[in-house]
């Protein structure tokens, strides 16, 4: 889908969305729940707890003053609007800017929308939790500087105190995280796999958060029969948070935090204990409150203490997974460059071409059929199919296909939802 940028900086258009996502917001709320002791466990260790989850009432379920925010992603958006609880803000959303902007494309105002029901979900949130909000940037943008910025400013605009904006893990998304970390604007620089890859985005980028979806590389070690999932995308969030921490220590600017995401039961909550922000479904923290443990079982882990049980044989598939703990002298070097470059370094394959320089595999070119390929295939990728792509870049582009294929679905009720109007 072609966006122009223009009429999405229009100041009329903006102030118009940004009054409808702000009608009947009341201010962040403080609602009354008890503490939870295993929750207070984990603060004490110094990890921040969130909820990952865009549902106010698996939320609330779980809820309690330890919990500090919630953070949305296109699925879970998508699974709200199909219920068809965001119809009327549709309808009411379009009849205002039609009558604001009567040229806007069809295109152009689908994307409108789902910007502003993203907002007003978001400040939903906000309003019933009093928590922050981590906010999802349509997947069109992804390779797109210049509409990443807008979008994400015009977010920040809405709610500076409580929203986190999102940018997903792509070469462009790098250079966009940067200059929007430079602006002050809070970015969660999503889609995340690997050490290196957040070892880049926190020297380079240095955005307030970066992720390792950690039940994801489970997943593609168990559908790929590579062994025993277990402690996969543990070791390598322990390993991306080792980094960031070392990096922290190295230079008192850098303030990036590591997210443990895309858990999937609450062991590898108690695993995890101790990195900087622990991001649960809810179901999620309900198992880990279910768990029969002491305190002194909440503990922070090493990342090479975590045994793995793999069956590969493959030197070159032990390679691939190694790549997604080890940050070798080589990876530094290329990292080094990039800083020292930065500013020369204007567009994700200005970025590509340095990794080449450096004989550093850390991004593949994907063309349009290998993404719908990605997307046909959901997002867990065969890695068969991929022998030369990185593994921790497969893995991000497969979660923003992912995404991409919900935000379709999004789109198209909204589209729908239009043509009624």
């Amino acid at each position: 889908m072609n966006i122009s940028i223009g009429i999405h900086e229009d100041t009329r258009l903006t102030q118009i969305v940004r009054d409808m996502a702000l009608e009947g917001f009341e201010g962040p709320g403080n609602p009354q729940k008890e503490s939870n002791e295993k929750f207070r466990w984990l603060r004490d260790l110094g990890s921040a707890l969130w909820l990952d989850t865009g549902d106010a009432e698996a939320a609330d379920a779980v809820w309690s003053p330890e919990l500090e925010a919630l953070t949305t992603n296109n699925t879970l958006v998508n699974e709200v609007v199909q219920t068809g609880a965001m119809d009327g803000l549709i309808a009411y959303g379009a009849r205002k800017i039609r009558e604001a902007m009567p040229g806007i494309t069809s295109h152009e105002l689908v994307i409108e929308i789902a910007f502003l029901v993203n907002a007003r979900l978001a400040l939903s949130l906000v309003q019933r939790f009093g928590a922050h909000v981590s906010v999802e940037l349509h997947p069109d943008l992804a390779s797109d500087i210049g509409r990443t910025l807008t979008f994400a400013r015009r977010y920040y605009e809405i709610n500076p105190e409580y929203f986190y904006v999102k940018v997903p893990l792509t070469p462009d998304g790098y250079i966009s995280a940067r200059k929007l970390t430079r602006e002050g604007i809070p970015i969660n620089f999503t889609l995340g796999f690997s050490a290196r890859q957040n070892y880049l985005a926190t020297r380079f980028s240095r955005p307030r958060f970066v992720n390792v979806f950690l039940g994801r590389l489970n997943s593609l070690v168990e559908e790929n029969n590579l062994g025993k999932p277990e402690n996969v995308g543990e070791k390598a969030a322990l390993a991306s948070y080792e980094c960031v921490v070392d990096l922290r220590k190295s230079d008192k600017d850098i303030l990036t935090q590591q997210i443990a995401a895309s858990m999937r039961n609450g062991q590898q909550v108690v695993t995890l204990s101790g990195v900087d922000v622990l991001t649960m479904p809810p179901k999620v923290a309900q198992q880990y409150i279910a768990l029969d443990i002491s305190q002194s079982d909440i503990y922070r882990r090493n990342s090479e203490d975590l045994k793995l049980d793999l069956s590969t044989s493959e030197q070159v598939e032990m390679d691939m997974l190694s790549s997604l703990w080890d940050v070798d002298d080589k990876f530094v070097a290329f990292v080094d460059d990039a800083v020292k470059h930065g500013d020369q370094l204007v567009n994700g394959e200005d970025l590509i071409e340095l990794s080449q320089q450096h004989r550093v595999n850390l991004f593949h070119k994907w063309n349009d059929d290998e993404r719908r390929k990605l997307r046909a295939k959901g997002k867990i990728p065969d890695i068969s199919k991929w022998p030369n792509v990185p593994v921790d870049d497969l893995m991000s582009a497969s979660a923003l296909e992912a995404f991409a294929k919900d935000q379709i679905a999004l789109d198209q009720r909204i589209e729908n939802l239009l043509q009624k109007i």
